[in-house]
């Protein structure tokens, strides 16, 4: 997640640009190229206002639904970029499953900075990562996070980025709140085939320090800005927010709030406040946005990994109770802590898959209609732990891995509008979460069980997730 890192997995803050086209951007670029006033090559034709529009855009499977499904994030690596055949097979293996949903990030991320200097844009990276997810068959969402240097007070008319921690986790003045407005409609109209966009990133730059608080007031008061910029491009872009970090903390903490708690612990009062402030003062939304994750802040999982999903449930449905049923989207979600390093290599993969099983289920089971993997690409030339598919950096790269599978099968069987049953178990150690035609079960135990499931006797091997049809 953003606090966990801008590049999850080496943590490089420096967020360089991605390298390399495949052949269908480059056909695109050569088609289209054009030229922005004051800048470099740019790629797109131009709209009757002067704004450009990249590509050839197609309508996205979710174009007018706030519900998008279940989806993963592009972090600083991702698959659209490498040999061109790793590329093609992450391409075909998306498509195949029904073009699972995207989030890019404006800057960051694998995105460069897009407007270094005020009315000069850089597009080319973002270019890339919405072709993939086009390519792809995806339904595209863009975060707006994070802001140019001269947004926050960097040198004016200076071409340069500090790619450091401290300067992107810095939120714009706040007399750069209308230029950042102004930003995120030239991105609305530069890729009309984005309907859904989020506003901003875990409340980063937004802590009052003399207060020793969230300043939910600054952060309502940009995303009112951007809210209305989005909607006078086109009034069915569709606007969320706040992208604030769901902390939980021990119940007996000082910051301990008693709005919502459970095993897992209680979620701070100060996100609480935050929370209600912007819910209350917001220009609107059409979908509410948070992150988090099952363990504390203090990275406890009370009382254990399998029992601490039980806070996605609960804070779920305490979201939507303050929302009036908006549609809720977790744009993260983590359920195993990381070390020093950002790393989370600790359990086996069978161990994980189980936990985060047992979390989309606990999402689901709360409510949640949409939510996002992070970091589906470690750098390139290395596997990693929890990876959707190997590095694309080689021809054949690309290959999925199991956390993707559990992600495209989650997101196929259970679609937003789902209906769920119940089934009855006799195993309190296996979860379930079933339709009329499927069941998800997963073991949550270190060991061999056999169980009863839904009338029919299953033996499900250690940590085991299963589909079974009805």
């Amino acid at each position: 997640m953003g606090r966990h890192g801008w590049n999850s997995g080496a943590r490089r803050w420096r967020l360089t640009a991605l390298l390399g086209v495949g052949a269908a951007a480059l056909a695109l670029l050569v088609t289209l190229l054009s030229t922005l006033p004051g800048n470099g090559v740019d790629t797109g034709g131009t709209t009757r206002d002067g704004d450009k529009v990249h590509g050839t855009p197609t309508a996205a499977p979710h174009a007018k639904d706030p519900e998008v499904g279940w989806g993963f994030t592009h972090t600083q690596h991702s698959a659209d970029e490498g040999a061109p055949a790793a590329v093609a097979r992450v391409e075909r293996r998306i498509a195949g499953d029904g073009g699972l949903p995207q989030i890019q990030h404006l800057m960051g991320w694998g995105a460069d900075n897009p407007e270094p200097v005020r009315g000069r844009y850089d597009f080319e990276a973002m270019d890339r990562r919405i072709d993939f997810v086009r390519a792809s068959g995806g339904t595209p969402v863009v975060t707006l996070c994070c802001a140019p240097d001269w947004m926050k007070g960097g040198e004016p008319g200076v071409d340069a980025t500090d790619w450091s921690q401290a300067a992107l986790e810095t939120a714009p003045d706040p007399e750069h709140f209308d230029d950042y407005a102004a930003l995120a409609a030239t991105v609305a109209k530069r890729y009309p085939d984005v309907r859904h966009f989020i506003v901003w990133n875990e409340f980063k730059g937004f802590w009052n320090d003399a207060e020793g608080r969230w300043d939910h007031e600054g952060y309502t008061k940009l995303y009112n800005l951007v809210y209305r910029a989005l909607k006078k491009v086109d009034r069915d872009i569709m606007v969320g927010g706040p992208y604030l970090v769901m902390d939980s903390v021990d119940p007996r903490a000082h910051e301990a709030s008693t709005a919502v708690t459970g095993p897992w612990g209680a979620l701070d009062r100060r996100t609480v406040d935050a929370f209600r402030y912007w819910n209350e003062h917001k220009a609107g939304a059409d979908f509410v946005v948070v992150d988090g994750s099952s363990y504390t802040r203090d990275d406890e999982l009370l009382p254990d990994e399998f029992t601490a999903t039980g806070k996605f449930t609960d804070v779920s449905r305490w979201v939507r109770e303050q929302t009036g049923d908006l549609p809720l989207w977790w744009a993260e979600y983590y359920v195993e802590p990381a070390d020093g390093d950002d790393e989370r290599e600790g359990w086996s993969e069978a161990r994980r898959v189980a936990v985060h099983a047992t979390g989309l289920i606990a999402l689901a089971e709360g409510g949640t209609t949409s939510a996002f993997y992070w970091n589906p690409e470690n750098e390139k030339g290395t596997d990693c732990a929890g990876c959707l598919w190997t590095p694309t950096d080689t021809a054949r790269g690309g290959a999925e891995l199991p956390m993707y599978g559990l992600l495209a099968r989650f997101g196929e069987e259970f679609p937003p509008g789902t209906r769920y049953r119940k089934v009855s178990v006799d195993e309190p150690g296996v979860r379930v979460l079933a339709t009329d035609e499927v069941i998800l079960a997963v073991n949550t135990l270190d060991r061999r069980t056999t169980v009863r499931i839904d009338g029919r006797k299953t033996e499900l091997q250690a940590y085991e997730v299963r589909w079974l049809g009805r």
